[in-house]
């Protein structure tokens, strides 16, 4: 996977936890392919931002295994990091295209140079 920037290990996370609030700092870490560390900074600053919560199950005898779930303002900052996400997503797509139609226009030139260089060739050998 490449390396992610901040905003985008934000939006990464704050998605994970909506649809798996159940996942351990590891399994995060695993799924977004950075450290248990940045996992747990990250986390943190989520919870003093009051973004995310974390809930232990009431009812599992193991008191140690927490959920982190998503509070009213960290479904709104979901939603701001998921439209900023968006809006950089198409930005970058958008310049791929035009990179993209310049490279195509780029081998259709060369393709007729060489399509032009080779007809000039097998006239001139023709007249010899």
């Amino acid at each position: 996977m490449a390396q992610m920037d901040a905003q985008e290990v934000r939006y990464r996370l704050l998605e994970l936890i909506e649809q798996q609030p159940q996942l351990t700092q590891r399994q995060l870490a695993e799924e977004l392919g950075v450290s248990v560390g940045k996992i747990n900074y990250c986390l943190h600053a989520l919870m003093e931002k009051g973004y995310v919560k974390l809930d232990n199950f009431r009812r599992n005898p193991n008191k140690r295994v927490y959920s982190y779930l998503l509070t009213p303002g960290g479904l709104e900052a979901k939603a701001q990091a998921t439209l900023f996400f968006l809006q950089r997503k198409v930005a970058e797509y958008e310049k791929l295209r035009l990179e993209i139609l310049r490279l195509s226009a780029d081998v259709e030139a060369y393709r007729a140079a060489g399509e032009n260089g080779a007809a000039s060739s097998r006239a001139a050998r023709r007249k010899r």
